[in-house]
């Protein structure tokens, strides 16, 4: 994702993930889908529509970009039902390496990053939020926040179900907020899965001020480590994420959107985080985005047992916690 949330300018922030080509299906109708039925995410029935392969992300950046003027945010509003599924999927291991590098995660193993399935899962998110069924406008939508939940470590050369639908939306003290999930199945266990929350600013009567009051109960965690980020890490996370949104690339294309340089993508500085902590086989992940990093610049990893945050001077541009699972379905 582009930018973070409630301290962010929003203009052009589209989001995070990888790209390839496009499904056959084009439409929501079901006609080139698996089946129609009433177990979809939210009220109503759903249509569960099978790709044979990863749906292209730019020219889905480019439809959602262009039909954002049109669109008019309303938490009433409905949302489109389909089950967007992706299976047989194999790892770009070439891909993932770069990733790992650029995240800070280990090399060479067979093991994905717990992070690593979103960007797997955000072209067909991407494809969900650019029709012309989905309520949002594209341009401007914010990532607040993900919970990720692994239930066992996932091997790079395994193969995998991949599954995208909307959650539904929520009413926010600054506009609209929509849920988005992603599963990823071994056979007919969901072996991973995540909710990420996404932003549509507009004016509301609620001006509480949110999640700062979390912070303000445990204040400031103890500085870990400091790390200066060069100008080209959205660049180069970009080349191995497929998230070329010009707000992460030069300062110039990141003027044109509002930010004075380049910002950070805010899945990078969560994986980053999360490569620097560490994480259990089975295990609960949940960050929060609150404010953009720029680059080039210097920010401080923050940690104290399983809370951690990114901060730059008193600013907290990135929050979280990491949980070890227990119990039925966690394998450690």
């Amino acid at each position: 994702m582009a930018t973070h949330s409630d301290d962010t300018q929003a203009a052009g922030s589209y989001g995070e993930g990888s790209y390839g080509e496009d499904g056959r299906a084009e439409g929501a109708s079901g006609k080139d889908g698996r089946a129609e039925g009433s177990d979809g995410p939210g009220a109503g029935r759903s249509t569960v529509l099978v790709l044979d392969r990863s749906p292209s992300l730019l020219p889905r950046l480019a439809l959602g970009a262009l039909r954002s003027p049109f669109k008019r945010p309303s938490a009433a509003a409905d949302v489109p039902r389909t089950r967007l599924v992706l299976p047989g999927l194999r790892i770009d291991l070439a891909r993932l390496a770069a990733y790992e590098r650029v995240c800070g995660f280990p090399t060479g193993e067979d093991a994905l990053p717990v992070t690593y399935p979103h960007v797997l899962g955000f072209p067909l998110a991407m494809r969900l939020m650019s029709g012309r069924d989905f309520p949002l406008p594209l341009l401007g939508l914010v990532h607040t926040s993900i919970e990720i939940t692994r239930y066992r470590e996932l091997t790079a050369s395994g193969e995998y179900e991949l599954t995208v639908y909307v959650d539904g939306l929520a009413p926010h003290r600054r506009g609209t907020e929509v849920a988005v999930g992603t599963e990823l199945r071994v056979g007919a266990d969901v072996v991973w899965e995540s909710v990420s929350t996404y932003l549509a600013r507009h004016r509301t009567k609620d001006t509480g001020t949110g999640g700062e009051r979390e912070r303000e109960a445990h204040g400031p965690l103890p500085a870990v480590a400091e790390w200066r980020l060069a100008g080209d890490v959205g660049r180069r996370y970009a080349a191995a994420s497929g998230d070329r949104n010009p707000i992460h690339l030069y300062p110039l294309t990141a003027r044109l959107f509002g930010f004075p340089r380049a910002i950070a993508h805010g899945m990078w500085t969560a994986a980053r985080c999360l490569a620097a902590h560490g994480t259990p086989q089975a295990v609960l992940v949940r960050a929060e985005f609150r404010a953009p990093v720029l680059l080039p610049g210097t920010v401080t990893y923050a940690a104290d047992g399983e809370r951690f945050e990114l901060c730059g001077g008193e600013r907290v541009h990135v929050s979280g916690g990491v949980y070890p699972l227990t119990g039925p379905g966690a394998v450690s």
